[in-house]
């Protein structure tokens, strides 16, 4: 089976597969995490992560789709990383980490200087892989009562010296 080295990133329609078969199996993931009843998330709508203001990004192997994740505006110059997913066969081999740099470079193409994720109480690989990111905590800012981090980080623009705040 190849590796996670050979992942190439690349941006889809969420509304079209293999973006939304990703979206579907992520939600199908948060609810057998969270079942159906109880606090819900914060609601989303698949066209917040598509252009002009958001992106949908696949990550893959080959042609196999491995994960994908979304970035959407939030406010002015603030984006906010949603619905990350790495196919269960997948998990554990860095593929994440790199899908999370791709979701801040994408974020950076489209204007943002900053942005926010979240990440739930049952979710705790997923709070490591933001906290050593460099994504520090911050108060809850979108009421997600699922959630158990809020985190932050200032983008680096590759093609500057500057960090902008």
């Amino acid at each position: 089976m190849p590796d996670a080295g050979e992942l190439e990133f690349r941006i889809f329609d969420p509304a079209r597969p293999p973006a939304s078969d990703l979206l579907a199996a992520m939600e199908a993931e948060l609810t057998r995490i969270y079942g159906t009843t109880g606090p819900k998330g914060v609601p989303l709508r698949h066209d917040e992560l598509a252009p002009p203001s958001g992106a949908y990004v696949v990550a893959f192997v080959g042609e196999e789709p491995v994960g994908g994740g979304g970035i959407r505006e939030i406010g002015p110059g603030l984006g906010e990383v949603k619905r990350m997913y790495v196919v269960p066969s997948w998990r554990g081999r860095g593929v994440a980490r790199r899908l999370l740099a791709a979701l801040e470079r994408e974020a950076s193409a489209l204007g943002f200087v900053r942005v926010r994720l979240d990440t739930g109480t049952a979710q705790a690989d997923a709070r490591h892989i933001y906290e050593t990111s460099g994504y520090r905590p911050i108060a809850d800012y979108n009421g997600n009562r699922r959630a158990a981090f809020w985190g932050e980080k200032l983008l680096e623009f590759p093609d500057s010296d500057r960090v902008f705040s």
